[in-house]
């Protein structure tokens, strides 16, 4: 990804973040990471976000989704002693599309991105609209899509190791 793609991105972050009414500094928009997995197709596979704390305990960090976009299918293994990252998504604006293990929906809303579709297994349909809120158990499978007006979400979690999730899709690269 180019610098001014990098730079654009952040830019559109930043303006989602604060029209959904979440106050940002300069430093913060600065930090906004761009994740692309290594497939140089952010538009269709990606995300942006902004972390606000990462540490031994917790994480609380800030999605911002282009409309369709989708995070794809992974899930966060137990490290050691620890169970693996706990996390529980809020909508802010927007809606996303939660895919986790269980009964699969019968017409999901969503689709994955197109020649991705092998890497896609659960269809457990859970729909967050603003307010709504969900919880993801450590090593669940799981993946998202932003409807068509995007999606801002806030992830609140246990620490955060990104870059040791494991994708189905193993094309995919996911270092923070």
């Amino acid at each position: 990804m180019t610098v001014e793609a990098i730079r654009t991105h952040r830019a559109y972050c930043a303006h989602k973040l604060r029209e959904a009414g979440l106050a940002l500094t300069d430093a913060e928009a600065e930090r906004i990471e761009i994740a692309e997995f290594g497939l140089d197709e952010f538009e269709s596979t990606g995300l942006m976000l902004l972390v606000y704390v990462n540490n031994d305990r917790y994480c609380a960090k800030e999605l911002v989704m282009l409309p369709g976009q989708t995070c794809p299918e992974h899930r966060h293994p137990p490290m050691g002693m620890d169970l693996g990252k706990r996390e529980t998504f809020r909508c802010r604006q927007g809606n996303v599309y939660l895919y986790v293990e269980g009964a699969a929906a019968p017409n999901p809303a969503c689709q994955p991105p197109k020649g991705r579709e092998g890497s896609y297994g659960v269809w457990h349909e859970i729909a967050l609209m603003p307010g709504d809120q969900y919880t993801i158990e450590p090593n669940t499978l799981h993946w998202f899509q932003a409807g068509p007006e995007g999606a801002v979400v806030s992830e609140f979690s246990s620490t955060s190791t990104d870059e040791f999730d494991i994708f189905t899709d193993p094309e995919i690269r996911r270092v923070p």
